[in-house]
């Protein structure tokens, strides 16, 4: 048979060709798909050197009821990245943290946004405050509060940076802190701010209807009315 040499020939060929493909798929598993040239993977880029700022954050420990206070949070630089301890300034206590923020200014619009959630407290503003972020100058947030009623109050400052790349893009988001204060209401005597404030101011006007001159007067005809008559 002249052919026979080219029949065994081709079918050794086919079996090597089987082979290999069952090596190839006992590597993959089932339902995989391998890449093709086509397909294109991120690669994230090295971080650039962060920026180390300083976030302090300024808060009174008391306020009476129905009076209103600041609390103020600042994100200045620091020049030699230590962290400022608990202090208190003037009856408000001061509480510092060290943040690292990354320096993509050059691609990017960086936003400081910060928010006060305190229950039981009139917070003003109620939403979030957005500062724009620029290398090397502070931002400062500052929210009024007040307390209708005695008792300890529990809330969270929340600090966050915003990216937006100047070339359009999405935008993301990130979390830097997340610091808890409590302040207590306090009273006078059980009276609100408001009703000692005017209690305060009546009793500021008797004490300039009841002076010196009014007394005095008063004292001379009390002894006319009691002295004997000659």
């Amino acid at each position: 048979m002249k052919h026979a040499p080219k029949i065994t020939l081709l079918i050794a060929v086919l079996l090597l060709a089987l082979q290999f493909a069952c090596v190839l798929g006992a590597g993959q598993p089932a339902g995989a798909v391998l890449p093709t040239p086509t397909q294109s993977h991120a690669i994230d880029m090295p971080p650039a050197i962060p920026e180390q700022r300083m976030l302090i954050l300024e808060f009174p420990p008391a306020i009476r009821a129905g009076d209103s206070d600041v609390v103020r949070l600042t994100l200045e630089v620091d020049d030699n990245g230590g962290l400022i301890p608990t202090v208190s300034v003037a009856g408000n206590l001061i509480q510092g943290q060290t943040v690292s923020i990354p320096n993509v200014y050059a691609t990017h619009n960086v936003m400081a946004e910060a928010r006060l959630d305190m229950a039981g407290v009139d917070v003003r503003p109620v939403d979030s405050i957005t500062e724009t972020l620029l290398p090397g100058q502070k931002v400062t947030f500052y929210w009024s509060i007040l307390p209708a009623n005695v008792g300890k109050y529990k809330g969270t400052v929340w600090f966050f940076l915003r990216f937006i790349p100047k070339s359009g893009g999405v935008e993301s988001r990130q979390a830097l802190s997340a610091q808890l204060i409590e302040i207590e209401a306090t009273s006078f005597l059980g009276i609100k701010a408001n009703l000692a404030r005017w209690l305060g101011i009546g009793g500021a006007f008797l004490g300039s209807v009841l002076g010196l001159p009014f007394l005095e007067e008063s004292l001379k005809w009390l002894l006319k009315r009691i002295r004997p008559r000659a």
